[in-house]
């Protein structure tokens, strides 16, 4: 009897784990309490958004088709959700974590977040996707590393380092939501963070004394990897190290050729991982730069991010000049042929043992073209707005995948145009419509005065082409179609163009986006619909049950929430509470 209820405890348990995650695979937890502190990164106490008290939040290390239960309680004072920026949620749409996917959480309640990084390694991060609230923090970075049966194409490193780099403003994301919504530019930022602290004193005149910043310690002689993230708000920035060689080996889940680069651009959104050697003599610490791009340098020197490579035999502090980065404020020749140099490594393999170049993307036929203009922003009925296609998308109060599911009629429309529209610019919820199994190439033209970033959610795209002026049928002459690299986020820069080819294979809505978080909340983004006309199943995953209902299908909600105290009673325990009482049921 004794060996029964063993036998059919085991059983029960399987089945409630199989219940929340993909069978076979093993499972990541993650329990997060997300709520406001108090920091004071550039010197002036603000309100900050961390995650269990952490700012930024903790790393999620998990490895290649590893499932993910992230239960998140919303400790804030408004609405909030999370998305995964890179990790594409194949076949599950649903957990990206965007409104035109999820129902934001509301305060004081939580959220259960399942899904498989299936077919994914690379460097990637998180963040708040709705109200302006990463200008605020809730971000951290994501590793998502190889299965131990497929090696990586170098040497496995000593370390591995997390960078998170971004531009930061001491006025918090509700002061500077109300900036944007009265019709007022945001003005230079404050500073630039890394790892949420300020900038190491290298000049007393512009970095005040009691700023804290970010130090890393390295052993003489080892090569570690770097990963970094600009997760700031709107500008791009040039990342270097005193004296020493960044080598380039990937950039959001695609391995690049390996290439050495003194420094490199990245702008908003983008995640690249160096492989660096700590090959300098130890006489004293190193800089570690962020510095912003395409500015009067004189006037935005205060914007600097400084923090320290510290050997472990260092003899003394640095000091002196911070280590020049380019100097070409009004010439982007020198970035645009950075970008055009990064190439994909076709001969590596990536999350499979096959090699990433096995997906001859050149020979594939292309079955839609959109070229997407965005524009400065313009005033629409008396609101300044941003566009695409001369549309500012609206986000509908019913989630448009939510929609679908329950044949919501009106919510948006399929209409969204594959060139620029002519005429006055409208505000619509206005999609693109995919074909499924399709192969679409998608051409960003920017004809704004500032470098945009662009982001997919669900995909990796090849970055087959970019130059200055406006995109023709002829440009494509200019195309690499052999080791174009794969990835999520991509930069357009001013009065140029940037194509990309996707290949349309997850079903789902993904949110074709501005990284540039102004533009972003002034509607400078849409969604591309993929549907597969059998719907089974095999291509999507089912409606979860935990999904919070709004808009039209508010009255499907449930009154279940959980005060932040409560945290460490998550959906998964709760469930596993229910399976328990089965069990002890069928027992007694």
């Amino acid at each position: 009897m004794a060996f029964f209820r063993d036998f059919l405890f085991s059983i029960t348990i399987s089945l409630f784990l199989t219940t929340l995650c993909y069978a076979g695979d093993p499972t990541v937890y993650l329990n997060w309490e997300v709520k406001y502190i108090t920091v004071a990164p550039l010197g002036v106490k603000q309100q900050v958004i961390a995650i269990n008290k952490e700012f930024p939040g903790p790393i999620v290390n998990v490895t290649t088709n590893n499932n993910v239960v992230a239960n998140i309680v919303n400790g804030l004072d408004e609405p909030l959700l999370i998305t995964w920026n890179g990790i594409q949620m194949r076949r599950n749409s649903w957990q990206d974590g965007v409104l035109g996917t999820n129902c934001p959480i509301p305060p004081n309640w939580n959220y259960t977040y399942n899904f498989q990084v299936k077919d994914q390694i690379g460097s990637f991060y998180y963040f708040p996707s709705t109200n302006f609230q990463s200008a605020s923090g809730g971000y951290g970075g994501i590793i998502v590393n190889n299965r131990a049966v497929i090696s990586l194409p170098f040497d496995e490193p000593y370390g591995d380092i997390t960078m998170l780099i971004g531009d930061w403003y001491i006025r918090n994301h509700t002061s500077l939501r109300r900036s944007l919504n009265d019709g007022k530019h945001l003005g230079m930022p404050d500073g630039v963070l890394i790892n949420g602290k300020g900038p190491y004193q290298y000049n007393s005149t512009f970095v005040p004394d009691g700023i804290d910043h970010a130090s890393f310690k390295v052993e003489p002689g080892k090569t570690y990897r770097l990963r970094v993230h600009n997760v700031g708000i709107s500008t791009s920035l040039n990342f270097r190290i005193q004296n020493h060689n960044l080598l380039l080996s990937e950039t959001e889940g695609g391995y690049t050729v390996q290439q050495n680069y003194t420094n490199l651009d990245i702008h908003v959104g983008q995640s690249y991982s160096f492989l660096v050697t700590m090959d300098q003599n130890a006489s004293s610490d190193y800089y570690i730069v962020a510095s912003p791009r395409f500015v009067n340098e004189t006037v935005w020197q205060r914007v600097t991010g400084v923090g320290i490579l510290h050997y472990s035999n260092s003899k003394g502090k640095a000091s002196g000049p911070l280590p020049l980065g380019p100097q070409d404020e009004n010439d982007k020749t020198y970035s645009m042929n950075q970008a055009r140099s990064i190439r994909w490594n076709v001969s590596a393999s990536g999350a499979r043992p096959n090699p990433q170049g096995s997906f001859k993307y050149g020979g594939i036929n292309v079955t839609q073209v959109y070229v997407l203009k965005n524009k400065p922003p313009v005033t629409i009925k008396g609101k300044q707005r941003t566009t695409l296609n001369g549309i500012s998308y609206v986000n509908p109060d019913t989630p448009l995948r939510l929609a679908d599911e329950y044949k919501v009629k009106g919510v948006y429309t399929l209409d969204f145009p594959d060139k620029p529209l002519t005429g006055a610019s409208r505000m619509a919820s206005s999609v693109i419509n995919g074909t499924y199994r399709g192969f679409m190439e998608v051409v960003l033209q920017n004809n704004d005065t500032k470098v945009q970033s662009y982001h997919l959610d669900g995909y990796a795209f090849f970055v087959v082409g970019m130059d200055y002026g406006d995109w023709t049928e002829n440009s494509r002459g200019t195309y690499n179609k052999w080791d174009g690299v794969a990835r999520s986020t991509i930069q357009v820069f001013p009065g140029a163009w940037t194509s990309i080819l996707i290949s349309l294979d997850n079903v789902g809505f993904w949110n074709l986006r501005t990284a540039n978080l102004d533009s972003w909340y002034l509607g400078q983004e849409t969604y591309i619909r993929i549907v597969n006309p059998e719907a089974t199943n095999e291509t999507e995953l089912a409606r979860p049950e935990n999904s919070i209902f709004c808009g039209a299908l508010k009255h499907k909600q449930q009154p279940y929430h959980v005060g932040p105290k409560s945290a460490a009673t998550s959906y998964r325990s709760k469930l596993l509470l229910s399976f328990l009482t089965l069990i002890f049921a069928i027992i007694v």
